[in-house]
């Protein structure tokens, strides 16, 4: 017997349209300029995170700052070894188990290997517990400005957002707890915030921290601290983990990872901290997402945290003197504000005496000064009228660079007749 082939008509039209979920994730709620929306403002300046042949001040300079010496001994030594290939989804136990006692130890908490698990980079970190944790319609609050893709993974998975705004009272940085605390009446599920603070790097001090911990056990709702930038602060500065306080073991979830102080971010290995029910249902989101971390470098946290104080210092001692080179430049130009923080190798610069929009701004940079920076809207829409720049660079290649960008906002300044 034969069977004929059924012929297949071939659709003309079809409906190639985002789902509504990623169409969430445009912000249309938010304009990144008049008349233009975040993803059309993302788009039209290629924020894709592939450079385009720019110098791209949205990342490291993994070139100028090397992974630790010792990561390829060790990613030759996991590679060669095929049986490490596969691991539970939630990471290696073995893994595991050597990195609970050095992150307790870090953490100031007592930490087992249950309340571990390994994800794709703390991005991974992000969306798994987020989707892990967050259902459509949940509340949760956001503090702005705050890392981009939060808002956007919150609109994902259909949350109510509200924004928490970074306060300074003086030089020292808080988040409006009072707000907090005022919404805390309509049962938000989760605060979150990144510590120190991507994009600004701020570092909170211990009375904000604390306060956060008893509105947390006060009003029965979970934190999620984004710690990824915790070992990168400067000088004598002080460091509070969330979980480290009264309460905060079983109520908070902490993101860590080797990303950004140890360059790693090519290895796309992150670690989340969390109570044991809720790393399982992690467990079960990175099996969904991506299987597991990647399992080689997986390895290389047995490593991590060990012996590297020389490591650290050196590195914080460089892009301290970079941070102070890119202060004293961007300080030059007439209308700009920027103010040091304790953490992270980002400096948020205010331009918002130009009177121009972010978009306009950070388009210029790229055409007159070849440099990629991180717009303000993409944090929140207090970051408005502010622009990001990673100051982690070659030295030299960083300094012809602040060259060319002073040059390119003194023309806004000019233009805004901020210059006599």
């Amino acid at each position: 017997m034969t069977h004929a082939l059924r012929s297949v008509e071939t659709p003309t039209d079809l409906d190639l349209t985002p789902s509504d979920r990623i169409l969430r994730t445009h912000l249309p709620d938010r304009e990144a300029a008049p008349g233009m929306s975040v993803r059309e403002a993302d788009v039209s300046l290629r924020l894709d995170g592939g450079g385009n042949g720019l110098l791209d001040t949205t990342h490291f300079d993994t070139v100028r700052f090397p992974p630790p010496p010792w990561i390829d001994a060790a990613m030759q030594a996991a590679v060669a070894d095929g049986s490490l290939a596969y691991t539970p989804y939630r990471g290696a136990p073995e893994v595991l188990d050597s990195l609970a006692p050095r992150i307790s130890d870090f953490l100031g908490s007592p930490v087992t290997s249950a309340n571990l698990a390994l994800t794709p980079g703390t991005q991974g970190a992000l969306f798994t517990t987020l989707s892990s944790l967050v259902n459509e319609g949940d509340l949760v609050l956001l503090a702005d400005p705050d890392y981009l893709f939060c808002e956007r993974i919150l609109q994902f998975l259909g949350a109510r957002i509200e924004r928490i705004p970074l306060t300074f009272d003086g030089d020292e940085p808080s988040l409006d707890l009072d707000l907090v605390e005022e919404l805390a009446a309509q049962e938000p599920v989760l605060l979150m915030f990144s510590h120190p603070n991507n994009p600004t790097g701020a570092v909170f001090p211990e009375r904000v921290i604390r306060r956060v911990a008893e509105l947390s056990n006060e009003r029965g709702f979970l934190v999620m601290v984004d710690e990824l930038y915790s070992r990168l602060v400067y000088g004598d500065t002080v460091f509070p983990h969330l979980r480290a306080q009264p309460g905060m073991a079983d109520r908070s979830i902490t993101l860590l990872g080797p990303s950004k102080t140890e360059s790693m971010s090519g290895f796309r290995i992150g670690v989340v901290v969390a109570p044991t029910e809720i790393v399982k249902s992690i467990e079960q989101c990175i099996a969904m997402t991506s299987l597991r971390a990647p399992a080689y470098s997986q390895r290389l946290l047995e490593r991590w945290l060990v012996d590297d104080a020389e490591f650290l210092a050196e590195r914080i001692g460089d892009l301290h003197r970079l941070r102070e080179q890119s202060l004293a430049a961007l300080r030059a130009v007439s209308g700009v504000r920027v103010q040091a923080q304790d953490g992270t190798a980002y400096l948020f610069v205010d331009v918002s005496a130009f009177g121009a929009t972010d978009v306009e701004i950070a388009g210029a940079l790229q055409r007159e000064a070849g440099v990629i920076v991180s717009p303000g809207y993409q944090f929140g829409p207090s970051g408005t009228g502010h622009f990001r720049i990673c100051f982690a660079r070659d030295e030299t290649e960083w300094a012809q660079a602040l060259e060319r960008m002073v040059v390119c906002l003194t023309g806004f300044a000019t233009r805004a007749g901020l210059v006599g």
